[in-house]
């Protein structure tokens, strides 16, 4: 089927498809062959240079710990990122000038910078302004600067998500009487966040490529710091690489798959991407909202 974008190949150019298709296989085989040869030149196969990996000592000394220390950071800034980030995407949709200009400076400032640089300005604040100990120095850094970073990246998506979806939802929300607080929380939000997941993963698997980063100039000890020392003890940098390499896709292959299934769930359970909030649920979130208002006024 022929759309604007794309038309659908005919017989010569299906057959022009093919052909490449061939070539570049086998030019990736030819160049797997190459790098087999190259090892094999260097006895990188031999039973000496694998034989750590066999053996518990080098997962539960080097590899598991380091791991471990990997999670730990990831998850952190995730745990962190996540809200700040939903935080000040809406705060970039606001009404308010002011706080559509707060918001969109600290974003801006922020995706603008590496995230490397911010690990290491962390690193030293942390050294010269706080009383954190050199030990937990290096992860507080690097959550920091993977919380600064990816919150600015998520507050973008959130954003984008957002304004993807049909403007009559607004519209008619504002109909039967909602506000922009409800409409947001109760119809924006919760229709954009399938849109906005797969986004949202794809910087989740960033964070976690990204603590290695720490590994390499601040001495945080995670995956691939830990793999540094392995290789200096047992003198096999490349099949440590290859180790290492073969854990992280592991692992973020097991993220994008969680994601994937919590995407179709929520897909599943959406009767309807255009569900209008009937009079009865309307009246019920005005009449929270007005309790709510209540109360507080009571309080003071």
């Amino acid at each position: 089927m022929s759309s604007v974008l794309y038309d659908t190949p005919g017989p010569r150019a299906k057959r022009r498809n093919v052909i490449f298709t061939v070539l570049f296989a086998v030019l990736i085989l030819l160049l797997l062959w190459w790098v087999w040869l190259k090892m094999d030149e260097k006895d990188l196969f031999a039973s000496a240079q694998w034989k750590p990996f066999t053996e518990s000592q080098a997962w539960t000394t080097y590899l598991l710990p380091g791991l471990a220390d990997t999670l730990k950071a990831a998850s952190l800034a995730m745990v962190i990122a996540l809200p700040l980030g939903a935080v000040f995407g809406i705060s970039r949709l606001s009404d308010h000038r002011w706080v559509r200009g707060a918001s969109g400076t600290v974003v801006e400032f922020f995706r603008a910078i590496p995230v490397l640089l911010l690990m290491l300005f962390a690193n030293e604040f942390y050294a010269r302004s706080t009383d954190i100990s050199s030990e937990d120095r290096p992860l507080y850094a690097v959550v920091t600067g993977l919380v600064l970073y990816n919150a600015a990246v998520l507050a973008e998506i959130v954003k984008a998500g957002v304004l993807a979806l049909p403007k009559g939802q607004t519209e008619a929300a504002y109909a039967i009487g909602l506000r922009k607080g409800q409409t947001m929380s109760s119809i924006l939000l919760p229709q954009s966040v399938t849109a906005m997941l797969p986004a949202i993963v794809s910087q989740l698997v960033v964070i976690v490529k990204d603590t290695a980063l720490g590994g390499v100039m601040i001495g945080f000890t995670e995956l691939l710091n830990s793999r540094g020392t392995l290789a200096a003890n047992y003198a096999n940098p490349i099949p440590s690489f290859i180790v290492v390499a073969i854990m992280f896709i592991v692992l973020n292959f097991i993220l994008t798959s969680f994601a994937s299934w919590l995407e179709r769930r929520l897909r599943r359970s959406k009767r309807s991407t255009g569900a209008v909030l009937g009079a009865e649920k309307v009246d019920d979130l005005n009449a929270a909202e007005v309790g709510g208002s209540f109360g507080s006024g009571a309080d003071h």
